[in-house]
Protein backbone atom coordinates (compact mmCIF):
# COMPACT_ATOMS: atom_id res chain seq x y z
CA UNK A 1 0.00 0.00 0.00
CA UNK A 2 1.63 3.32 -0.77
CA UNK A 3 2.53 5.31 2.11
CA UNK A 4 0.04 8.88 1.59
CA UNK A 5 -2.51 5.66 1.67
CA UNK A 6 -1.66 3.91 4.38
CA UNK A 7 -1.44 7.52 6.37
CA UNK A 8 -4.95 8.05 5.19
CA UNK A 9 -5.57 5.18 6.43
CA UNK A 10 -4.01 5.37 9.58
CA UNK A 11 -5.84 8.66 10.14
CA UNK A 12 -9.34 6.55 9.78
CA UNK A 13 -8.23 3.99 12.11
CA UNK A 14 -7.04 6.59 14.81
CA UNK A 15 -10.63 7.63 15.12
CA UNK A 16 -11.83 4.37 15.70
CA UNK A 17 -12.39 3.21 19.56
CA UNK A 18 -10.82 -0.23 19.02
CA UNK A 19 -7.57 1.70 17.94
CA UNK A 20 -7.76 4.98 19.08
CA UNK A 21 -5.96 4.66 22.36
CA UNK A 22 -2.60 3.03 20.65
CA UNK A 23 0.41 4.85 19.26
CA UNK A 24 0.68 6.83 15.86
CA UNK A 25 3.43 3.96 14.41
CA UNK A 26 1.12 1.12 16.11
CA UNK A 27 -1.91 2.19 13.93
CA UNK A 28 0.31 2.52 10.80
CA UNK A 29 1.13 -0.81 11.13
CA UNK A 30 -2.22 -1.79 11.31
CA UNK A 31 -3.02 0.45 8.15
CA UNK A 32 -0.10 -1.10 6.46
CA UNK A 33 -1.83 -4.59 6.76
CA UNK A 34 -5.78 -3.86 6.00
CA UNK A 35 -6.87 -4.13 2.16
CA UNK A 36 -9.57 -2.03 1.21
CA UNK A 37 -13.23 -3.50 -0.61
CA UNK A 38 -16.62 -2.48 -1.94
CA UNK A 39 -19.72 -3.93 -1.97
CA UNK A 40 -22.72 -2.40 -4.12
CA UNK A 41 -25.95 -2.14 -2.38
CA UNK A 42 -28.02 -5.14 -1.42
CA UNK A 43 -24.70 -7.70 -2.11
CA UNK A 44 -24.15 -10.00 0.89
CA UNK A 45 -20.59 -9.23 3.07
CA UNK A 46 -20.94 -12.15 5.16
CA UNK A 47 -22.93 -15.35 5.61
CA UNK A 48 -23.90 -16.42 9.12
CA UNK A 49 -21.85 -19.90 9.26
CA UNK A 50 -19.27 -18.67 7.26
CA UNK A 51 -15.73 -19.33 8.46
CA UNK A 52 -14.54 -16.31 10.49
CA UNK A 53 -11.11 -15.18 9.56
CA UNK A 54 -11.16 -11.39 9.15
CA UNK A 55 -12.29 -8.39 10.96
CA UNK A 56 -14.34 -5.33 8.87
CA UNK A 57 -14.49 -1.79 9.51
CA UNK A 58 -16.54 0.23 7.77
CA UNK A 59 -15.08 3.36 5.72
CA UNK A 60 -18.25 4.52 4.19
CA UNK A 61 -21.61 3.84 3.61
CA UNK A 62 -24.06 1.21 5.59
CA UNK A 63 -24.43 -1.94 6.48
CA UNK A 64 -26.84 -4.23 8.13
CA UNK A 65 -26.23 -7.05 10.74
CA UNK A 66 -28.73 -9.90 10.30
CA UNK A 67 -30.33 -13.20 11.35
CA UNK A 68 -32.83 -14.84 8.61
CA UNK A 69 -35.48 -17.33 10.01
CA UNK A 70 -36.33 -20.13 7.89
CA UNK A 71 -39.85 -18.91 7.00
CA UNK A 72 -37.60 -16.15 5.29
CA UNK A 73 -38.32 -13.68 8.04
CA UNK A 74 -35.29 -10.64 8.66
CA UNK A 75 -34.31 -10.22 12.40
CA UNK A 76 -31.95 -6.89 12.16
CA UNK A 77 -29.38 -6.88 14.87
CA UNK A 78 -28.00 -3.56 14.06
CA UNK A 79 -27.35 -0.83 11.40
CA UNK A 80 -23.76 -0.12 10.81
CA UNK A 81 -22.24 3.88 10.31
CA UNK A 82 -18.79 4.63 9.02
CA UNK A 83 -16.17 3.41 11.60
CA UNK A 84 -17.86 0.80 13.10
CA UNK A 85 -16.35 -2.72 13.07
CA UNK A 86 -17.46 -5.87 12.91
CA UNK A 87 -16.01 -9.97 12.66
CA UNK A 88 -14.16 -9.30 16.07
CA UNK A 89 -15.46 -12.64 17.46
CA UNK A 90 -13.81 -14.78 15.32
CA UNK A 91 -10.40 -13.27 15.82
CA UNK A 92 -10.92 -14.73 19.20
CA UNK A 93 -12.42 -18.07 19.07
CA UNK A 94 -12.27 -18.98 15.47
CA UNK A 95 -15.75 -19.84 14.94
CA UNK A 96 -18.16 -19.33 12.40
CA UNK A 97 -19.87 -16.17 11.29
CA UNK A 98 -23.08 -15.73 13.73
CA UNK A 99 -25.15 -13.33 11.24
CA UNK A 100 -25.42 -12.35 7.90
CA UNK A 101 -23.61 -8.85 7.22
CA UNK A 102 -25.55 -6.99 4.37
CA UNK A 103 -24.85 -3.59 2.35
CA UNK A 104 -27.46 -1.40 3.09
CA UNK A 105 -26.01 1.02 0.32
CA UNK A 106 -22.66 0.86 -1.85
CA UNK A 107 -20.12 0.14 0.57
CA UNK A 108 -16.25 0.18 1.22
CA UNK A 109 -14.63 -1.56 4.17
CA UNK A 110 -11.22 -1.98 5.61
CA UNK A 111 -10.30 -5.85 6.50
CA UNK A 112 -7.76 -7.11 8.35
CA UNK A 113 -6.78 -11.07 8.48
CA UNK A 114 -7.15 -12.80 11.46
CA UNK A 115 -3.72 -13.88 11.23
CA UNK A 116 -1.90 -10.16 11.27
CA UNK A 117 -4.79 -8.96 14.12
CA UNK A 118 -3.30 -11.78 16.02
CA UNK A 119 0.22 -11.14 15.85
CA UNK A 120 -0.02 -7.57 16.48
CA UNK A 121 -1.75 -8.35 19.61
CA UNK A 122 0.72 -10.67 20.48
CA UNK A 123 2.85 -8.05 20.03
CA UNK A 124 1.12 -5.04 21.89
CA UNK A 125 -0.75 -5.92 25.03
CA UNK A 126 -2.67 -2.20 24.43
CA UNK A 127 -4.62 -4.21 21.70
CA UNK A 128 -5.56 -6.85 23.40
CA UNK A 129 -7.42 -4.68 26.34
CA UNK A 130 -8.61 -2.16 23.48
CA UNK A 131 -10.72 -5.43 22.05
CA UNK A 132 -11.77 -6.55 25.54
CA UNK A 133 -12.90 -3.01 26.46
CA UNK A 134 -14.70 -2.88 23.77
CA UNK A 135 -16.56 -6.10 23.32
CA UNK A 136 -17.57 -5.55 27.20
CA UNK A 137 -19.37 -2.48 25.92
CA UNK A 138 -21.12 -4.75 22.86
CA UNK A 139 -22.21 -7.33 25.99
CA UNK A 140 -23.40 -4.76 28.22
CA UNK A 141 -25.44 -2.76 25.16
CA UNK A 142 -26.97 -6.65 24.23
CA UNK A 143 -28.19 -7.44 27.96
CA UNK A 144 -29.93 -3.60 27.34
CA UNK A 145 -31.71 -4.38 24.47
CA UNK A 146 -32.40 -8.07 25.47
CA UNK A 147 -34.04 -6.92 28.33
CA UNK A 148 -36.20 -4.51 26.44
CA UNK A 149 -37.09 -6.82 24.18
CA UNK A 150 -38.19 -9.10 26.38
CA UNK A 151 -39.94 -6.74 29.00
CA UNK A 152 -41.49 -3.84 27.16
CA UNK A 153 -44.38 -3.57 24.57
CA UNK A 154 -43.84 -2.64 21.03
CA UNK A 155 -44.15 1.80 21.73
CA UNK A 156 -42.10 1.09 24.33
CA UNK A 157 -39.15 -0.68 22.58
CA UNK A 158 -39.47 1.89 19.98
CA UNK A 159 -39.38 4.61 22.33
CA UNK A 160 -36.28 3.23 23.67
CA UNK A 161 -34.68 2.43 20.15
CA UNK A 162 -35.42 6.25 19.01
CA UNK A 163 -33.56 7.51 22.53
CA UNK A 164 -30.76 5.24 21.64
CA UNK A 165 -30.29 6.38 18.03
CA UNK A 166 -30.34 9.74 19.18
CA UNK A 167 -28.00 9.27 21.61
CA UNK A 168 -25.43 7.56 18.60
CA UNK A 169 -26.01 10.75 16.96
CA UNK A 170 -25.13 13.76 19.75
CA UNK A 171 -28.67 15.30 18.72
CA UNK A 172 -32.53 14.92 19.19
CA UNK A 173 -31.97 14.55 15.42
CA UNK A 174 -31.42 10.79 14.69
CA UNK A 175 -29.52 10.47 11.58
CA UNK A 176 -29.84 7.38 10.46
CA UNK A 177 -32.44 6.71 7.73
CA UNK A 178 -35.20 4.50 9.30
CA UNK A 179 -38.31 3.06 7.29
CA UNK A 180 -40.93 1.61 9.42
CA UNK A 181 -40.24 -1.94 8.11
CA UNK A 182 -36.58 -1.64 9.66
CA UNK A 183 -37.68 -0.47 12.69
CA UNK A 184 -39.78 -3.37 12.69
CA UNK A 185 -37.11 -5.55 11.94
CA UNK A 186 -34.61 -3.95 14.69
CA UNK A 187 -37.53 -4.62 17.20
CA UNK A 188 -39.22 -7.54 16.76
CA UNK A 189 -42.73 -6.14 15.49
CA UNK A 190 -45.09 -6.33 12.24
CA UNK A 191 -44.45 -2.94 10.46
CA UNK A 192 -47.60 -2.29 10.82
CA UNK A 193 -47.93 -2.20 14.50
CA UNK A 194 -44.79 0.05 14.39
CA UNK A 195 -46.52 2.30 12.00
CA UNK A 196 -49.67 3.04 14.54
CA UNK A 197 -46.69 3.51 17.22
CA UNK A 198 -44.90 6.14 14.89
CA UNK A 199 -48.31 8.14 14.26
CA UNK A 200 -49.16 7.85 18.24
CA UNK A 201 -45.78 9.37 18.87
CA UNK A 202 -45.88 12.17 16.29
CA UNK A 203 -49.33 13.12 17.27
CA UNK A 204 -48.38 13.43 20.77
CA UNK A 205 -45.27 15.30 19.62
CA UNK A 206 -43.28 12.86 21.61
CA UNK A 207 -41.36 13.02 17.96
CA UNK A 208 -40.92 14.98 14.43
CA UNK A 209 -41.14 13.39 11.42
CA UNK A 210 -39.90 15.83 8.14
CA UNK A 211 -38.58 14.18 4.75
CA UNK A 212 -38.41 11.30 6.11
CA UNK A 213 -36.01 12.15 9.10
CA UNK A 214 -37.02 11.32 12.83
CA UNK A 215 -35.79 13.75 15.24
CA UNK A 216 -37.03 13.43 18.98
CA UNK A 217 -39.70 16.12 20.16
CA UNK A 218 -40.41 15.65 23.98
CA UNK A 219 -37.43 13.63 25.73
CA UNK A 220 -38.97 13.24 28.70
CA UNK A 221 -42.00 11.42 27.21
CA UNK A 222 -40.05 9.16 25.47
CA UNK A 223 -37.70 8.51 28.41
CA UNK A 224 -40.94 7.53 30.26
CA UNK A 225 -42.18 5.43 27.63
CA UNK A 226 -39.16 3.37 27.19
CA UNK A 227 -39.27 2.46 31.12
CA UNK A 228 -40.32 -1.12 31.82
CA UNK A 229 -42.54 -1.54 33.67
CA UNK A 230 -42.94 -4.36 36.48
Amino acid sequence: MATEMISQTADFLATIPLFSGLQRDEIQKFADLTRERSYPKGSVILFQDDPGDSLFVLRGGRVKVVLIGEDGREVILGVLEPGAHFGELALIDDQPRSAHVIAMEDAQLLVLRREDFRRRVESNASVAWALLTELSRRLRRADVKIGGLVLLDVPGRIARLLLDLSAESGTDAIEKPLTHQTIAQMIGASRETVSRAMKEFQDAGLITVERRKIAVGNRDALEKRSQIRM
